[in-house]
């Protein structure tokens, strides 16, 4: 195959600067939770304002916009000629713009309702939080376009396998925020406006970063507004059940955020947090894996290569299964000395780190689910099969919905003390649902085969996995103590016993005589 070692190579440029991004979200998140004041709920009113462009920017941005336009342009690169892709970039891109433009307009006309719609606990409260939601999402509602086209340009740059640029945008955004939180707060009667501020700048920044490097492709967009083009019918038959397909995580944490907005103040944020450190992993590998396999799926199904096409999955699987198991297993055991090291200062208490330990753990459970969902769905949708995804995407939001009721009234009904974690466990489950349904159909269709030294592979992954929840569970976790440290002991503290855990894990896959080549394939 041509261009041997380019998907590993290509992954491990997006998880670095997927990682970078994540180190400065955690700080973002610290320096949000220390320099502004949540005592009335200002805190969740922004996490529930910036929720809703976030949800349009996985699902549209990051989603289905890519996901549908990365296959259709493949093709174009690889069948037609420089004219011809020039034009189809022209008049996709317009368009997507300009409907982009229109929903903004719409957000922002409609954010009474929509706040009403995600968060209707806000209605009835005595902190005039609907007021202040409805503000901060008029404010940040306008990000959704920015970086929904910064995620369009994102599309087109890794198509020409160009991933260090789009994946390094996200550190814009954590940068500005925390410049925000720190510096702008001061500026604003209400601080956490300066956070909403923040968001709108950093989409332009966002947007800016990519501007150069497409001009340099020589694919910067003329406005073209061609809707019969054949790459516009293209996207089209692919973007709807894409949608669902892709969106579903999403869909279930705005579930999530609905139910609990009638819950306890401070439940939303323990939410969000929580989403937020299971998110890291996902996004290092999950997403990194997922994004860089897409294009090079599309190409070999165009061409036929039926064999490497099963052999690039055959990776991605066993990468899933490397990362997932180890990291699950690491953040339920250190979920109160993470959470007491990064964020218990100010206003951030070790009843915040309590109540977020519990849902962060049922959070976490999901994670090899949520994993492989994103690695299925890329293959099917490399191969432009979208309709099953979708319809499994219907029966995973269902689930969750009806196990998110039955938890949370089980759970209050026994008083138990974290009832948004019943959210995160069907949030987990549901994940699960999703993920062995599209399994069972690319197994059965033979889209996929899973070989051998795959399972073997698997196998070892979880024997080596279970050592390293011996070594982790004899250190002293006692929260008590971590939370008289100061900073930089608890991080040291928290980083020791991490890298320990890595080691003890990496030495026995060592034992287990897995080879480099299984996990840093030449061939691919």
């Amino acid at each position: 195959m041509e261009n041997k070692g380019k998907v590993f190579k290509n992954t491990y440029i997006v998880s670095f600067f997927t990682f970078l991004s994540r180190i400065f979200g955690y700080l973002r998140d610290a320096a949000i939770f220390i320099f502004i004041n949540n005592s009335q709920g200002a805190l969740d009113s922004f996490f529930v304002a910036f929720r809703i462009p976030n949800f349009f920017r996985r699902i549209f941005g990051e989603g289905a916009l890519s996901v549908a336009y990365i296959p259709v342009l493949t093709e174009y690169k690889a069948q037609n000629n420089n004219k011809e892709l020039k034009e189809f970039v022209d008049s996709s891109v317009s368009i997507i713009a300009l409907v982009l433009l229109l929903v903004t307009l719409i957000g922002v006309i409609l954010a009474p309702l929509l706040i009403y719609l995600i968060a209707p606990g806000f209605v009835n409260s005595v902190n005039n939080q609907m007021e202040l939601t409805t503000t901060l999402l008029q404010i940040t509602f306008p990000y959704m376009l920015f970086i929904c086209l910064t995620a369009l340009a994102g599309s087109i740059l890794n198509t020409y396998n160009k991933f260090a640029i789009p994946a390094f945008t996200g550190v814009i955004l954590n940068v500005v925020l925390i410049i925000a939180a720190v510096y702008g707060a001061a500026f604003f009667e209400e601080p956490v406006l300066a956070l909403a501020v923040g968001v709108f700048v950093a989409g332009i920044l966002q947007l800016g970063f990519q501007i150069y490097p497409i001009y340099k492709l020589g694919l910067f967009p003329k406005l073209k507004i061609r809707p019969s083009h054949p790459g516009i019918k293209k996207i089209k038959e692919l973007f709807l059940p894409i949608i669902f397909g892709s969106s579903v995580t999403q869909i279930n944490i705005i579930i999530d955020t609905i139910i609990a907005s009638f819950l306890i103040t401070g439940s939303i944020s323990w939410l969000y947090i929580s989403d937020r450190f299971v998110e890291l992993p996902l996004a290092l590998f999950g997403i990194a894996i997922a994004t860089v396999i897409l294009p090079k799926l599309s190409l070999l199904f165009a061409t036929k290569k039926t064999k490497d096409f099963n052999q690039v999955v055959n990776w991605a699987i066993k990468m899933s299964i490397m990362v997932s198991i180890p990291t699950v297993i690491g953040l339920i055991i250190l979920s109160k000395p993470i959470l007491i090291s990064l964020l218990n200062y100010k206003e951030f208490s070790l009843y915040d780190v309590d109540m977020t330990s519990i849902s962060l753990i049922a959070f976490s459970i999901g994670l090899p689910a949520m994993i492989g969902v994103k690695i299925l769905i890329t293959i099917f949708y490399s191969m432009k099969k979208t309709s099953f995804p979708a319809k499994v995407a219907v029966i995973a939001v269902f689930f969750n919905v009806t196990l998110n009721l039955i938890l949370v009234v089980y759970l209050s009904r026994i008083n138990f003390t974290g009832v948004h974690a019943g959210l995160s466990i069907a949030t987990s489950f549901a994940a699960y649902v999703n993920f062995f349904l599209l399994l069972r159909e690319a197994l059965n269709q033979k889209y996929i085969q899973i070989e051998k030294n795959t399972f073997i592979f698997i196998f070892k992954i979880l024997i080596a996995s279970f050592i390293m929840f011996i070594v982790l569970i004899n250190f002293n976790l006692d929260i008590n103590d971590w939370a008289s440290e100061k900073f930089y002991v608890r991080v040291i503290n928290l980083l020791s016993i991490i890298f320990s855990g890595i080691f003890v894990f990496f030495i026995s896959l060592i034992l287990f005589k897995i080879k480099k080549s299984e996990i840093i394939p030449n061939n691919i």
